[in-house]
């Protein structure tokens, strides 16, 4: 191993004990640990093993980046070996399975071929120990079934083997969803189904458990395996995650340390580094390169355009980063939403992530600047906003398969705001609906992230909908969605008055003083009709004076914004508002939130009884259905 020959591993340990028992395996759990530099996922591999709870093991995730082969240390003053880094494979066959005789990969590309590391006595030791029982390496099968028949001819020769004679195994079977895929593919043919059945007839023989023999399948994604060997007791599945803060500033400067040239370039990594959560390594040495190419600083404004990109491609545009430019400073109305989000965000700025919600369902008629709220908020906490696109696909299994890689990515950006709009249609719930039960996968998949308690404060999950009814309940509870804020139009004259203003500045024009005046409030105009009318009294105002011969005015005139609203039609789905501002109101959660009027209705007695009377008329006449 390249790390301390004092520091005795629970490998070390088993590489030792040919012949190592069940109850051994337990007892050395309270003896020797693995080196604290290892990443969690081998740590938790190694106690799985020996424990004995498991001798097939699954990773998944981050499993094609680069992974650390010695100690990383938290110090970023700490000058790190730039060859201290290297494959998945190089872990495994250097570090976690160091000491063990036999390391044989597979994949369908490559064939079977052995691991050792950088280690030639070793390569040539297993070698000549593999072409015994095989024959010589360059007839040894390509395909699939062949080459799992050959591992298992020799899983089994080995339990028959004398105890001094027998090997310390592991297998190491790469792309794993080619051989055992999820879906029908596995065992539409005999074949498939045959791979199947031995990885899971492995996985469960006890005869395997009481010697020294690992498998370890690799695969990029988990949902791409047949759920019958991930739902398989005896199989442990492990995330491999995306590197952590030190890692990145150690692999940083390792990469960097040509180009550094004095304490301001390696501060400047080491910001570059802490800025790249969501990368993985490689991507990182892209941008570090392409710095070093283009000699510019690693952290300075192409970083942040560097960074969106790449994540966005790794996720194969899953997500859409937007840069917040506005605070809720900039939100007109709304003043006790706006009083609450603001709060929290303070909260998470102050790192009392503990006091922070897991997140947020904000609701409302549609045009109640639903979307822009949640954006104004982001920028308030100052973190990165990132909108789950849809990713839904027609292929089986690639659903989950998107879902899974944008969930690990969003759980390594932290803190990040996350928006789902039409959050009713996006996340579905626990019904199959002719889908093949992805419907069902993918609500779990959500609402066991939204639900995840290590991640409050960190990811921020905003649900919009104009329709919470529709929401399944688990994703409205505490711990998930939990603060939900209504929203509603303008309802007295100054919010009227806040909007028009806030209007004319998004459009760049000025309202002539006094303006808008009054509004008669049953108009029932949102935010989005009040931009409509902005935008209409700029256009008659260039249009009057155009035909005069005059130069365009910069300011809205009364008589433009009175003719504009004088020829201004509502939108004539009066029940279907109604509707969901009903929605809204029962689904509030803080009466806080509520209009004065709304606050009286649900006070009344009765009141929300009648409002669910109310919404569930309207409904039936509408023929919305649920």
């Amino acid at each position: 191993m390249n790390s301390s020959e004092q520091e005795k591993t629970a490998v070390d340990w088993i590489s030792s004990e040919v012949d190592a028992t069940e109850s051994s395996k337990a007892h050395a759990l309270k003896g020797p640990t693995f080196p604290l530099w290892y990443p969690p996922w081998a740590s938790r591999l190694g106690d799985a093993y020996l424990g004995g709870t498991s001798v097939l093991f699954l990773l998944h995730g981050n499993v094609r980046d680069v992974v650390s082969l010695s100690p990383v240390s938290v110090d970023p003053k700490v000058s790190p070996n730039a060859a201290s880094w290297g494959t998945l494979h190089d872990f495994l066959s250097r570090e976690l399975f160091g000491r063990w005789d036999i390391v044989l990969g597979y994949d369908v590309g490559k064939g079977l071929r052995p691991f050792a590391g950088t280690d030639a006595d070793r390569l040539r030791q297993m070698v000549q120990w593999l072409s015994a029982r095989i024959g010589n390496a360059s007839t040894w099968p390509r395909e699939p079934d062949q080459a799992i028949a050959a591992i298992d001819s020799l899983l089994e020769r080995n339990l028959i083997d004398p105890p001094e004679e027998r090997k310390r195994i592991a297998i190491v079977l790469d792309y794993a969803q080619y051989l055992v895929p999820s879906g029908d593919a596995a065992t539409a043919s005999r074949s498939g189904a045959g791979r199947l059945v031995r990885l899971l007839s492995w996985a469960g023989n006890p005869l395997l458990r009481r010697v020294n023999v690992a498998i370890v399948l690799v695969a990029d994604l988990m949902s791409e395996v047949h759920p019958r060997l991930l739902s398989n007791p005896s199989v442990t599945t492990l995330e491999v995650p995306l590197p952590e803060v030190n890692e990145r500033q150690q692999f940083a400067l390792a990469m960097s340390s040509k180009s550094i040239s004095d304490p301001v370039s390696r501060d400047a990594v080491i910001r570059t580094a802490s800025l790249a959560g969501g990368l993985s390594l490689e991507s990182l040495r892209a941008v570090l390169t392409l710095s070093a190419q283009g000699r510019t600083a690693p952290d300075g404004p192409e970083f942040i355009e560097l960074k969106k990109q790449l994540i966005e491609r790794a996720c194969q545009g899953l997500i859409e980063f937007i840069q917040p430019r506005l605070t809720l400073d900039s939100v007109a109305g709304h003043s006790q939403a706006k009083s609450r989000l603001e709060s929290d965000a303070k909260a998470i700025q102050r790192g009392q992530y503990e006091s922070a919600p897991m997140g947020y369902l904000l609701c409302g008629p549609v045009g109640t600047g639903k979307s822009f709220l949640a954006e104004c908020y982001a920028g308030s906490v100052g973190i990165p906003c990132a909108v789950l696109k849809n990713f839904r696909s027609k292929y089986v299994g690639e659903t989950e398969g998107n879902l899974e890689h944008t969930l690990g990515v969003l759980r390594s950006l932290g803190p990040v705001v996350v928006i789902i709009d039409e959050a009713d249609a996006a996340l579905g719930n626990r019904e199959s609906d002719g889908d093949s039960g992805t419907s069902a996968r993918v609500f779990s998949m959500i609402a066991r992230q939204m639900g995840d308690t290590r991640y409050r404060g960190k990811i921020v999950w905003m649900l919009l909908t104009s329709r919470p009814d529709l929401l399944p309940i688990d994703l409205k509870r505490q711990g998930r969605a939990e603060v939900h804020i209504p929203l509603f139009y303008p309802h007295d004259q100054t919010e009227f008055d806040a909007m028009f203003v806030a209007m004319a500045k998004k459009c760049k024009v000025k309202l002539a003083a006094g303006l808008p005046g009054p509004i008669d409030v049953n108009l029932g105009l949102s935010g989005a009709d009040i931009e409509s009318v902005v935008l209409a009294s700029r256009r008659i105002g260039l249009e009057r004076a155009a035909n005069q011969g005059h130069s365009a005015p910069d300011t809205i005139t009364q008589d433009d914004l009175h003719a504009a609203l004088d020829d201004f039609m509502p939108s004539a789905q009066g029940l279907e508002k109604e509707m969901q501002e009903i929605s809204a109101v029962l689904e509030c959660t803080e009466k806080r939130f509520l209009p004065e009027r709304w606050k009286q209705k649900v006070s009344e007695l009765e009141g929300r009884a009648r409002l669910q009377e109310r919404f569930a008329a309207i409904r039936e006449i509408l023929g919305t259905g649920k």
